[in-house]
């Protein structure tokens, strides 16, 4: 697959296929004629001595300091050198391509003032598959990524570091050399434009989104195993509950779940019995609206991301009528919201996994399940433990759906006196993400341990593909077994394509 990068932008597909499966990036001629046309009106600026920020001047505190036309190439090679100054682990590679591919992209709008050669250099950086050393600590989100993306721009330099194949930091000069590459000298304006913009944050929200997509609809079908396994009820599911509170997410998640638990004889073991509650428990009644919510949330962030996409989030910016105007569209204020929103939204979908969880384990609640789904418990402890690392996971999740961008701190001579910190809400929600994966992994376990216990009862569709998927991977219900390795095993499931594809080639497409 290739992206083809067009002067109107790109898609958010086109930003997980570059950064997570390698595609290969091309700009289009209109893309280059447009950085053409910005790049002239910068040159005209130069030959005429006109003042302008970033051309003619230091940066931010040091913008009234007018720099001599001899010494304009050596400021935006100073500029990228003394901005990459992050400290840290380096960011993983799929951010770091995300990040490069949509500065190829705010270049490629011609309002940068650019040669189509910076475009081009950040592309060849992609198709060879050279990743840039970036260090996580750095970015404050306003003035956008700064430190981050010169990182990046100090590759294109042939200066800085590069993530090897293993890992290590390997000099940029001796991974541009073995690629057939060099370094490139930037022009008036060009370090300025290449660092200047959102492009970290955003690629990170990008790819969240992305992800809890995927685990919103893995979250209804564990909340719907797990309500079967524990003879819940499905009639809280059925269309017409939602039709009265018309939440698009809740609708959604309902759905799901009440497909999901059709054609179950365990479900039709209990439906007609007073024995049980009327009503579940939070935790299994209100699973719909609690993952809708988020659900909802997530499709906010999607609209602001999508809006990021088409914008120029560049300082200062050029003008097809010959202007060169300083803005703020740098401030990261609506990625650091969405980001730290969509953490709230993730953090409660794994809140109420969790509580599931812990009903399933405990025989007061489970009903007639063996204590902490173990046939011999006393002997064995079961998943016991297992729901102990999903309530520290919790917890630590809560602590990070503590908004970051209802910080600042001034930098800069206090010339930057409000920042967004959306860089760093955007960072915890990967990890925010990371533990929602692994508690719903607890979840599918505990759930699908539940179905087994069931037996000779045959599950729904769904809860027989379950099944059929982990019991390679869980074994059977019996005596205690080193459960780390389990555990690793059903995330990758949870994470990965495969199951979802085999309970909707069953029961049908899920929203």
């Amino acid at each position: 697959m290739t992206v083809i990068v067009e002067p109107t932008g790109i898609a958010p597909g086109d930003v997980a296929a570059v950064a997570r499966a390698d595609a290969q990036v091309s700009l289009s001629d209109a893309a280059i004629a447009a950085m053409q046309a910005s790049r002239a009106i910068v040159d005209d600026i130069e030959r005429d001595g006109r003042p302008v920020y970033g051309v003619s001047t230091g940066f931010g505190a040091l913008a009234n300091t007018f720099i001599a036309p001899e010494r304009r190439a050596e400021l935006q090679h100073a500029l990228i050198r003394s901005h990459a100054a992050g400290v840290g682990a380096p960011m993983p590679r799929e951010v770091v391509r995300a990040m490069m591919l949509l500065r190829v992209r705010s270049l490629a709008l011609g309002h940068s003032g650019v040669r189509p050669l910076v475009a081009q250099s950040l592309v060849d950086l992609l198709n060879h598959d050279i990743t840039p050393w970036v260090p996580e600590h750095g970015s404050l989100g306003a003035s956008g990524d700064l430190a981050p993306l010169a990182h990046c721009a100090l590759v294109l330099m042939g200066e800085g570091w590069v993530l090897g194949k293993d890992g290590a930091r390997v000099a940029a000069e001796d991974a541009l050399h073995a690629a057939g590459l060099t370094g490139i000298s930037l022009s008036a304006k060009e370090g300025l434009a290449l660092i200047n913009g959102t492009d970290g944050m955003l690629a990170m929200l990008l790819l969240a989104c992305d992800d809890l997509g995927h685990l919103c609809t893995v979250a209804d079908v564990t909340a719907a195993l797990s309500i079967e396994a524990m003879l819940g009820t499905d009639r809280p599911f059925h269309p017409s509950i939602h039709e009265i509170r018309p939440h698009p997410g809740q609708g959604a998640s309902a759905a799901n779940m009440y497909k999901l638990l059709q054609q179950s004889s365990i479900m039709d073991s209990h439906r007609d019995d007073l024995e049980h509650a009327v009503q579940d428990a939070y935790s299994m009644r209100c699973a719909p609206q609690v993952a809708g919510a988020a659900r909802d949330t997530l499709d906010f962030a999607r609209t602001v991301a999508a809006r990021e996409l088409v914008s120029l989030a560049d300082n200062p910016v050029v003008l097809p009528d010959g202007r060169v105007e300083s803005t703020g569209n740098f401030h990261g204020a609506p990625l650091g919201f969405a980001a730290d929103f969509l953490a709230i939204a993730a953090a409660e979908i794994g809140s109420i996994s969790e509580r599931r969880v812990d009903r399933l384990l405990d025989m007061t609640r489970s009903r007639d399940l063996p204590p902490f789904l173990s046939p011999d418990a006393g002997v064995n402890s079961g998943l016991m433990i297992a729901q102990y690392t999903a309530a520290g996971i919790v917890a630590e999740n809560r602590r990070l759906a503590s908004p970051a961008s209802v910080d600042t701190i001034p930098t800069s001579g206090m010339q930057e006196d409000h920042v967004s910190m959306g860089w760093a809400a955007a960072k915890k929600l990967r990890v925010v993400l990371d533990n929602l994966t692994s508690l719903l992994a607890v979840e599918l376990l505990a759930a699908v341990r539940g179905l087994q216990l069931r037996a000779p009862l045959t599950p729904s569709p769904a809860g027989r593909i379950a099944i059929e998927q982990l019991t390679p991977l869980i074994g059977t219900p019996g005596p205690d077994v080193f459960m780390a390795p389990i555990l690793e095993q059903v995330r990758a499931a949870v994470s990965g394509p495969d199951l979802l594809t085999a309970i909707e080639a069953e029961v049908g497409p899920l929203a």
